[in-house]
């Protein structure tokens, strides 16, 4: 699963430099650029607060290329992403709640959260490892989903900001947290870059062998909160292959062709267009909650993973990335429960969330790429959502 989400309100704090008296500038000066981005950034008071004695506040990097993201050291939240349509209106493309006391209230707890130790689901709550089996708390059903009762989208993160256009989070996972092993030192790097790019780069070590799967379950609407469902957004996703699930929604182990099935997005497609036919496996994740396989021209390798457009907003997101999975989610469990930016509910179908990550539950499927991160190696992932809009 996936999901991110954003705001409105007034000006964005940073620790580092002074945007709000740069952008104060631009609009005496004219430019009405900084005035509408001003509007649609969350208000930084309503993110701080303290939570387990460290403080929450809230960040907003930026860079020349015209894009702007806010995000919360409560869980490493992506809050805001303002992108330029295809008339050069800024739009936030980022569905979730609008402050921090909402997103504590929210039952969908993964709005744009940084997710580990182990994104995705983990069969039963149970693997073993080193002839030790651990058992995790199952908070999806049966499984376990996401890193457990307390995974890090409830953290709160160190923060640092070395410049205007990138933020460090960091945090120290104890031994046994969750009732993983090992003492786990984890930093993402949120970096925007001059090619509109949004980059999360995420490093992880630890002093025992350890299941890592770290992942963002940003909710995306490209057209932006509030402007209806994502079944005319149009999605290519570089992948032969999925990975199909039980009623559970655990992987049977096996690798399908999505070749002549509904899971087949290797050319461009309406989300919408074969959601509803009937199929075992649409019916498991009411619709699509399935990891693929990305094609790779190596292991490792940084590769195009998918493409997003928005119907009526023209803008286009590329996905690139060095996992080996992409989750795609079609917010099928959005039930309308809970409140978002602007006053707007988490609709059905209103958000999809992609999220590039190994594949579930691949701690107990041998078959699968290893998520055991060893004492001594330093895990590294890189990916990157690019923005243009449609010519």
């Amino acid at each position: 699963m996936i999901r991110i989400f954003f705001l409105g309100g007034l000006m964005a704090l940073m620790s580092c430099g002074n945007p709000q008296r740069q952008d104060t500038a631009h609009a005496q000066k004219g430019d009405t650029t900084a005035t509408n981005t001003n509007t649609l950034l969350a208000d930084t008071n309503v993110f701080k607060d303290t939570i387990d004695g460290k403080a929450v506040r809230l960040y907003t990097i930026r860079n020349a290329s015209g894009i702007t993201a806010s995000i919360t050291n409560y869980g490493g939240r992506l809050v805001s992403l303002l992108v330029p349509d295809s008339a050069g209106k800024l739009t936030d493309v980022i569905v979730g709640p609008g402050s921090l006391k909402d997103y504590e209230a929210s039952t969908e707890p993964y709005f744009g959260a940084s997710i580990g130790r182990v994104g995705n689901r983990i069969a039963k709550g149970t693997f073993t490892l080193d002839g030790k089996t651990y058992h995790i708390f199952t908070n999806n059903g049966i499984n376990t989903l996401h890193g457990g009762k307390k995974g890090f989208q409830y953290v709160v993160w160190d923060a640092a900001q070395p410049n205007d256009s990138t933020l460090q989070l960091s945090y120290n996972s104890p031994d046994g947290e969750e009732n993983f092993p090992g003492n786990l030192a984890v930093k993402i790097t949120f970096t925007l870059k001059g090619d509109r790019s949004l980059n999360l780069e995420y490093e992880a070590k630890t002093d025992k062998r350890t299941p890592v799967n770290l992942t963002n379950h940003g909710f995306f609407n490209l057209n932006g909160a509030g402007s209806g469902t994502i079944d005319r957004h149009i999605l290519q996703i570089d992948a032969d292959r999925y990975t199909p699930i039980d009623s559970s929604l655990i992987p049977f182990g096996r690798l399908d062709k999505v070749a002549g099935t509904p899971f087949d997005f290797r050319t461009p497609t309406t989300i919408g267009s074969r959601i509803n036919e009937k199929n075992e496996q649409l019916a498991f994740g009411k619709g699509y909650d399935h990891n693929y396989v990305l094609n790779k021209p190596a292991p490792g390798a940084y590769s195009h993973a998918a493409k997003v457009v928005g119907d009526k907003s023209g803008i286009v997101m590329d996905i690139y990335t060095t996992e080996p999975g992409l989750q795609f989610y079609s917010g099928n469990f959005m039930l309308g429960a809970n409140l978002l930016k602007h006053g707007l509910k988490d609709d059905h179908r209103t958000a999809i969330a992609l999220e590039t990550q190994h594949f579930p539950d691949a701690v107990n499927q041998p078959a699968f790429p290893s998520i055991i991160l060893e004492p001594g190696k330093v895990y590294q992932t890189h990916s990157a959502y690019v923005f243009s809009v449609k010519k």
